[in-house]
């Protein structure tokens, strides 16, 4: 059977997974691991297809979301980026009882642009598939651009993130070209209404591929969830700004953990 990378560390009682986004790997959370791992058991996992989890092809949300949680601890803190926020979401609708609470990072439950709803527009989405035939190496390569735009740390920010992509092994056209159909098609906005689990959601307010409109949006529809939005940060917050977005994650953690967290200030 093939088997997902999944790496375990930390000093933590508490479990913590973390989903990257489309086109990386886990290794996208190494700045992150470092201020959590003395509060949390981690849980770093390369999504079906993507980094070390290879062997994997192209995905449906349902089918990805039912692979990881096949490895995920009997309950846990599940926290998303990206792509890795829709499966972190279905996840904790398909099975709540093994979800302490949901972190969504630079996600929309609804990524491509519908009616009223802001989004990334259908047609960007389908001229990314177009490309990765084309230009694989390239199309990745913009699409990591476009999530460091307009922060100060951008140059610095964009090379971390294709050295995670280059250190491990590239996700196929196949896989790639699955996860965008994953943003170009899923829509969790009714659903997630229902959830009553803890719910953070956090956002970069010069996100260029999660629009700010939607935040407020969100707030009025889900009111069970919380919203955080850093002010500087982009689509990788944790990368631009990983003392400010570590804090926010600790501070919600804190509150919804089990008998509380000891946390340093």
């Amino acid at each position: 059977m093939t088997e997902l990378y999944w790496q375990t560390m930390g000093e933590g009682d508490r479990d913590l997974v973390l989903l990257h986004g489309w086109g990386l790997n886990a290794d996208v959370w190494q700045q992150a691991a470092v201020r959590l791992a003395p509060h949390f058991r981690l849980h770093l996992v390369d999504l079906p297809g993507y980094g070390r989890s290879t062997g994997f092809g192209a995905m449906t949300l349902a089918e990805m979301a039912a692979r990881v949680r096949e490895n995920a601890p009997p309950r846990a803190h599940w926290l998303g980026w990206s792509l890795g926020g829709l499966v972190a979401s279905q996840i904790a609708l398909d099975a709540p009882a093994q979800v302490d609470s949901l972190i969504t990072v630079a996600s929309s439950p609804c990524f491509a642009a519908q009616g009223e709803w802001p989004g990334i527009r259908p047609e960007v989405l389908q001229g990314f598939q177009h490309q990765l035939s084309e230009d694989f190496q390239r199309t990745v390569e913009r699409f990591l651009a476009l999530q460091t735009l307009g922060t100060e740390s951008a140059r610095r920010d964009v090379r971390l993130l294709k050295a995670v992509v280059l250190e491990q092994p590239m996700p196929g056209v196949d896989v790639l070209n699955g996860g965008l159909e994953i943003l170009r098609q899923a829509d969790l906005r009714e659903p997630l209404r229902a959830l009553t689990l803890p719910f953070l959601r956090i956002y970069g307010r010069l996100d260029g591929l999660v629009p700010r409109k939607i935040i407020p949006e969100l707030d009025e529809a889900w009111p069970q969830s919380t919203s955080v939005t850093l002010d500087k940060a982009a689509h990788a917050p944790f990368v631009s700004h990983p003392d400010d977005f570590t804090q926010v994650l600790l501070d919600f953690l804190a509150e919804h953990s089990p008998g509380g967290l000891a946390l340093p200030r």
